[in-house]
């Protein structure tokens, strides 16, 4: 029988091809596979804030799931999903001007000229606005090379 040690070394060995692979272009958390961990891209928009969205109006796009408040901002998405997806995939946008990659927290958010971007946390995002054009000019180099 062989030991356990043997066992995770093979499981290990068995996955690790796919951890070198380049990250999604859309950021999800780990267990899911909705953009924006569910919140409606439109409504930051229409609203000025994050709103949750709801199964029972989604869409794919970019080969992930998108969930929205109501048809309205289904719909808008729809026309235009260029125009509300966030920036960098939903990655945080400071992270993206290091030349980095981290999760985009959707309470955390700036529209900036008509674009949306995401920020780690209340912490990097007060570093975001700080100085804003000159991460949009250094993550705008780096995507999406960061992905790979």
């Amino acid at each position: 029988m062989p030991s356990i040690s043997k066992l995770l070394l093979v499981a290990f060995l068995m996955i690790a091809p796919g951890l070198a692979q380049a990250k999604s272009e859309i950021y999800t958390s780990y267990f899911s596979s909705t953009a924006v961990s569910g919140y409606d891209t439109v409504a930051y928009f229409t609203e000025s804030k994050p709103v949750k969205g709801s199964k029972k109006f989604s869409t794919k796009y970019k080969g992930t799931k998108w969930q929205f408040k109501n048809a309205e901002n289904l719909a808008l998405f729809k026309a235009d999903p260029a125009k509300y997806a966030p920036q960098y995939g939903g990655y945080c946008a400071w992270a993206v001007a290091q030349n980095d990659t981290a999760k985009g927290d959707p309470t955390q958010w700036t529209v900036h000229e008509g674009k949306l971007y995401l920020n780690y946390d209340a912490t990097v995002q007060k570093k975001w606005v700080a100085d804003k054009e000159k991460f949009i000019i250094k993550a705008d180099g780096y995507w999406p090379k960061v992905l790979n």
